[in-house]
C-alpha cells in the first residue's frame, strides 16, 4: 500500500490496486524533494518488477525544478518497465486556464519512453 496525504507544499500520492493505479495530484514543491519521493521510488523498485501493469495518473498544478527531476526519475523507473512488457501508460492532466502548464505536459511527454496521454481539465485538483 502507498498512501502519503497531501499538505501544502506536497502532493498526495496513492497506489489504487482494484485499479492499478498510481495518482500523484496537488502541489508539489516540498523543502527536501528526494526526502519527500523517496518512498515512492522505495515503493516503486519494490513492486514494480512485479507488475504487469500500472496507470500513472498526474495532476499537479504546481511543481518546482527539483520535483521535475523526481518526475523524470519515476517516468524513466516506468519506462525500464514497459521495455520489459509490462503495460505501462500515463495520463497527465493540466488546467487548460495554464498554458505554461501544457508547455510542461509536453516536455514530459517528449522524455517519457511510455504511452502518454495529455488531458485538459477545466480546474486542476
Amino acid at each position: 500500500m502507498l498512501h502519503i496525504p497531501a499538505t501544502k507544499s506536497t502532493p498526495e500520492i496513492f497506489y489504487s490496486e482494484e485499479s492499478d493505479m498510481l495518482s500523484i495530484i496537488g502541489e508539489s514543491y516540498p523543502e527536501n524533494t528526494f526526502a519527500f519521493f523517496e518512498p515512492v521510488f522505495e515503493w516503486l523498485n519494490k513492486n514494480l518488477p512485479h507488475m504487469k501493469k500500472l496507470h500513472l495518473h498526474v495532476n499537479i498544478s504546481y511543481m518546482n525544478s527539483s520535483s521535475t527531476k523526481c518526475m523524470l526519475d519515476i517516468l524513466d523507473l516506468l519506462a525500464k518497465s514497459y521495455q520489459a512488457g509490462s503495460d505501462i501508460s500515463v495520463s497527465w492532466y493540466y488546467d487548460r486556464e495554464n498554458d505554461r502548464a501544457l508547455d510542461i505536459a509536453e516536455e514530459f511527454e517528449e522524455d517519457a519512453e511510455v504511452p502518454f496521454q495529455i488531458i485538459a481539465s477545466e480546474l486542476a485538483s
